[in-house]
């Protein structure tokens, strides 16, 4: 499996507790996050899969030479070992869930 990025299309913002409803019902042990503008995490892996689903602000993840902005709604789904970085792009924090499942 690789990376995965599934863009928000349902009507209205993004629900944090819907989405963690969801994300348990996949298997996923899930927290809320917020990172400030400016926040960078270099490039680093998990051993486990992980997904972020975002609920506002935006994203970015960095997979090899890819970028990828994520928005309110937007979701990636990163296999254990993927190697990726993150930054918040704008100037606005990004409050996210990170799910993780072995």
């Amino acid at each position: 499996m690789s990376i995965q990025i599934e863009r928000w299309k349902e009507a209205g913002v993004p629900d944090a507790r819907e989405l963690r409803r969801r994300m348990e019902e996949e298997g996923y042990s899930v927290f809320e996050w917020i990172d400030a503008p400016g926040t960078v995490y270099d490039s680093h892996v998990h051993a486990e899969d992980q997904s972020h689903w975002i609920i506002s602000g935006a994203l970015e993840l960095g997979i090899g030479d890819e970028q990828y902005v994520l928005r309110a709604g937007d979701r990636d789904y990163l296999p254990a070992y993927t190697r990726h970085s993150a930054a918040v792009p704008f100037d606005e924090a990004v409050v996210y869930l990170i799910g993780a499942r072995k």
